[in-house]
């Protein structure tokens, strides 16, 4: 989706697959991939209270560079820190368009917020299953 006017949500890959323990670290690409697949949906549905269409935006680093985009989620390989990608994708949306960064990370949070940004939690876009 490239409409200017969609909300920018920009979802921070490690912070997001790092908050479930489900064996992430064996396969950091592998997780990823899972992630992003899962986020699929959110782009027509939006996220609770964003009512969708919404631009999807994976943001990963490190092991899990080069998972490749999908119909509904843009992936962003950061070449150095996954934070600085998204405190920069962030900052270039401000201040035409809304944007919501899902993290979990305070100081990420601080970062980006600074450039009028709104943070949710990882369990926006990744619930916890059912016990």
């Amino acid at each position: 989706m490239s409409d200017d006017a969609a909300v920018l949500v920009i979802v921070d890959g490690a912070n997001v697959v790092g908050s479930v323990p489900d064996g992430w670290w064996r396969d950091r690409h592998g997780a990823a991939v899972r992630l992003r697949d899962a986020l699929v949906p959110y782009a027509t549905d939006g996220l609770p209270g964003l009512p969708g269409p919404v631009e999807l935006v994976l943001v990963v680093e490190g092991a899990a560079r080069g998972v490749v985009s999908v119909a509904g989620v843009r992936v962003d390989s950061a070449p150095g820190s996954g934070d600085d990608l998204i405190a920069e994708l962030a900052k270039a949306a401000a201040p035409e368009r809304e944007c919501v960064v899902v993290t979990a990370d305070r100081g990420l949070r601080q970062r980006v917020e600074a450039h009028g940004a709104r943070c949710v939690g990882p369990r926006t876009v990744r619930p916890l299953p059912p016990a």
